[in-house]
């Protein structure tokens, strides 16, 4: 289907557009501001909590939710899952502009931004968990790039350069597989630098462990959610393959969410257990983890078992976006909830209006993005000219 036939009767001045128009135009003015004026212009940042929503919301669930991509490839060409083939496109899409997304974050976050490749180029950190963290964030954001570039390629026309990245598909999802697990588990490890900052119903010696098992929950989820919003808003771009998987793709993903939230609340459980932090559970800061404990990972594990159980699609759809929320509550709960508890509140951290501005800056940018190449390029169907692969 042309693109003139997909986009003719939509008007440009759509409430979606307004809204986008108005959001882009906010964040840009913020931009400004922070890159002028520095943090004290658009950020309740201090020595004492330097790590803020950009660091809780833009970063640590912005890898988290992009955890789709590796997730997805590896079921394909790993395990040889094939019927879930034609959701790798667009997963490793969502983890690509997830992970671009972080590194522009990241230069509103860092105080010198242009600093950022210093660590790499000038002095090399080996022995810090930052610079792992970095070093595999950049390499896995430069292999989710050629995972997708055939897609752009088909769309440019470019067969040869197609068929030589089209042949590196399973060492592209080994590196994938082996670079996310390393920095997925090592921003867990970063927390373990601070026992005394950390409250200790979410400190423990499993964080690397439980920001992993996180990771794979939120991009099982996430793929869910992905799927079923494509399916809302661009199935005229879907050929018959990918029409075919709007019920095939939740059944099997929801099914496997479903066991891995099941044993992630066993290892929660033993954490605390481990720790001897039970009389935790009779405080405020204890109802909030039963919260979380129970509310976004115990009961998304049941609704997923029931909705697979009984093939409710409409069931697990909502599941995996109450699955995304949790794991954007833990990631809040570490890094700015249960963080620097023992202050007193009026020294607590809670981010300025601008700095939201800027995350749902940074979020609608990549809404817009995604819908700028899913509109034009072999995504969410397959190219005519190209074998399937």
């Amino acid at each position: 289907m042309s693109e003139d036939a997909t986009t003719m009767g939509k008007p440009v001045f759509s409430p979606f557009n307004i809204a986008a128009g108005v959001i882009l135009l906010v964040g840009g003015v913020l931009t400004i501001l922070r890159f002028t004026f520095g943090f004290d212009a658009v950020t309740n940042l201090s020595d004492y909590n330097p790590w803020g929503i950009w660091i809780s919301f833009d970063l640590l669930c912005g890898v988290a939710l992009a955890a789709g991509g590796f997730v997805t490839s590896a079921a394909v060409y790993l395990f040889g899952m094939k019927q879930y083939r034609v959701a790798v496109r667009p997963a490793i899409l969502t983890g690509f502009l997830g992970y671009a997304l972080v590194v522009i974050a990241l230069h509103y976050d860092v105080g010198r931004p242009w600093r950022l490749p210093y660590p790499f180029l000038v002095r090399q950190g080996t022995t810090s968990l930052l610079f792992e963290v970095a070093a595999c964030v950049a390499l896995y954001l430069t292999v989710l790039f050629i995972e997708f570039s055939p897609a752009a390629l088909e769309w440019l026309g470019l067969k040869r350069a197609r068929s030589i990245v089209v042949k590196l598909t399973l060492l592209l999802t080994i590196l994938g597989v082996v670079l996310s697990t390393l920095h997925q588990s090592s921003l867990g490890a970063l927390f373990l630098l601070a026992p005394s900052k950390l409250h200790p119903l979410w400190y423990t010696p499993y964080l690397p462990i439980y920001f992993f098992v996180t990771a794979v929950i939120a991009g099982l989820s996430m793929v869910i959610f992905e799927s079923t919003m494509a399916h809302r808003f661009f199935f005229h771009k879907m050929d018959e393959a990918h029409l075919a998987e709007k019920d095939v793709l939740p059944l099997g993903f929801g099914k496997a969410a479903a066991f891995v939230l099941a044993g992630y609340f066993i290892v929660k459980v033993i954490g605390i257990s481990t720790g001897n932090n039970w009389h935790y559970l009779a405080t405020g800061y204890g109802i909030w983890y039963l919260v979380e404990l129970l509310g976004f990972v115990a009961l998304p594990a049941f609704l997923y078992a029931v909705g697979v159980r009984d093939k409710n699609i409409t069931l697990i759809r909502w599941t995996a976006a109450w699955s995304v929320l949790g794991i954007i509550v833990n990631r809040f709960n570490v890094c700015l909830v249960a963080f620097n508890w023992h202050l007193p509140t009026s020294e607590r951290y809670f981010p300025h209006w601008m700095e939201i501005g800027i995350s749902v800056f940074i979020v609608t940018l990549g809404v817009l993005i995604y819908r700028f190449i899913v509109t034009r390029m072999p995504v969410l169907y397959e190219h005519p000219d190209y074998d399937a692969h």
